[in-house]
């Protein structure tokens, strides 16, 4: 006898649980949020408003479902893929429906989409090396662009409406910013091993 104890196996995490459960859900939503969108051609309120509360509800998932895995250790390799697959189809279903209704400049879709196209093929660059945890900026900026989202949806009176442009000013400034930062950290993780 070593005095070592046998260590107790750890059970495999099934891939069929409650945070990829809301990833699922994020991903199912994306189509009704896009026809609900098409169907209010961005003029009718009631529609509008419709949209903007399904985008809401999926974007409430995205918070929702990594906290449901990082607390009760549901972390699998489907989510890791699957919860950022979400994310930018979400994200990138509404920015290029905005701008195809000619409420979002298109310049802004194809910085945001290009930075996040980028930083996805940066997770597959490094992911045998290791996962980049989302960092401080990296949820401002999901944040942001959420807000922003959100406030192009939502028919706000023109006596407001000004603020928007604003709102997403931050999110595109603060979406280069952390791109550049994850592009440093994918390199630095990539030399390390």
């Amino acid at each position: 006898m070593t005095g070592t104890a046998d260590p107790t196996p750890v059970a495999p995490v099934p891939v069929l649980n409650a945070a990829n459960a809301l990833t699922a859900l994020r991903l199912l939503l994306v189509p009704v949020f896009m026809v609900l969108v098409v169907v209010s051609e961005m003029t009718h309120v009631d529609w509008r408003i419709a949209a903007c509360l399904v985008f809401a509800l999926a974007s409430a998932t995205d918070f929702v479902d990594g906290w449901i895995a990082r607390r009760f250790a549901l972390v699998t390799s489907v989510g890791k893929v699957a919860d950022p697959i979400a994310d930018k189809a979400l994200t990138g279903a509404a920015l290029l429906l905005l701008s195809w209704y000619d409420v979002l400049p298109w310049w802004v879709t194809l910085v945001i989409l290009t930075r996040e196209l980028g930083v996805t093929l940066i997770r597959f660059w490094v992911i045998r090396h290791g996962v980049i945890a989302a960092s401080r900026g990296g949820k401002a900026k999901t944040a942001l662009q959420i807000i922003a989202i959100v406030w192009y949806l939502w028919p706000v009176p023109e006596s407001v409406a000004v603020v928007g442009p604003w709102i997403m000013a931050a999110a595109v400034a603060v979406t280069v910013l952390t791109g550049f930062d994850y592009v440093a950290r994918a390199v630095r993780l990539r030399t390390a091993r």
